[in-house]
């Protein structure tokens, strides 16, 4: 049984959680300059939050801008990802339209990863997988909750169905009301890796109660966290350097 993934010589799910840094650039220029900068950062993997994008409605900007992130970044592990408002990002589109922008992107070849949202209508989810998997593209099914931690039980069964819908990285995101939060997400982390999982799976609490998700999630099982190199995507995220320092600490 394999837990882990490589992606352009990074392998996820092997040794200390890989990070990652999103993109947020609203116009071109800003993308391109978040780009050039992370080039010169410690990290592992960046994700193109597209829905930051000015242009994110249409389609033809969309892939150009894809195609001129990768100029710059390479050979460097690149997640595309939509964030629908109702699960915490910038906008929100049809699901028409989400499904042909993630069709597209897939098509280009030019992203490694793409992010489907749990939560969207399970034939869409179905058939973007597949379309994702035809094209050699891996999937993170995601799920985020900006106003509650689940119950234990249902965040497995939450990375359960994702890893069932045949997602690559099961992936769900909480927000703690109280430090008894973190542990529940921490614990149903452990659950599934240590008993249901057979892929990677990435888990987050969020905000500042749950940082140390972030920095010790490895340890119950996750393998993707999420650093910031300037303005966050989401609550709670360190500065990549930080968590570089804390990652190593722990894994010695």
């Amino acid at each position: 049984m394999t837990r882990s993934i490589t992606v352009r010589g990074v392998t996820i799910g092997e040794g200390t959680p890989k990070i990652c840094v999103p993109m947020v650039g609203r116009t071109l220029t800003e993308i391109l300059e978040e780009a050039n900068r992370l080039k010169t950062i410690d990290l592992d993997v960046v994700e193109w939050r597209a829905d930051f994008f000015e242009h994110v409605d249409d389609r033809e900007k969309v892939i150009d801008a894809l195609y001129q992130i990768r100029t710059v970044l390479k050979e460097t592990p690149l997640i595309f990802t939509f964030r629908s408002a109702k699960e915490g990002g910038e906008k929100e589109i049809s699901p028409e339209y989400y499904l042909q922008l993630n069709k597209a992107i897939i098509e280009t070849g030019q992203a490694d990863i793409i992010d489907i949202e749990l939560f969207s209508d399970e034939s869409l989810v179905k058939s973007l997988v597949e379309w994702a998997h035809a094209n050699n593209i891996f999937v993170i099914i995601s799920n985020h909750d900006f106003e509650k931690t689940p119950s234990k039980e249902e965040i497995i069964a939450r990375l359960k169905k994702a890893q069932e819908l045949g997602g690559d990285l099961p992936k769900i995101a909480v927000m703690p009301q109280s430090q008894a939060d973190v542990l529940t997400l921490l614990d149903a982390t452990n659950i599934m890796y240590t008993q249901y999982a057979n892929r990677p799976i990435i888990t987050i609490s969020m905000g500042s109660r749950g940082v140390i998700s972030r920095l010790a999630g490895g340890a119950f099982g996750s393998a993707l966290t999420f650093g910031s190199a300037g303005r966050e995507s989401a609550p709670g995220q360190i500065a990549v350097s930080e968590l570089r320092r804390v990652l190593k600490l722990l894994k010695n």
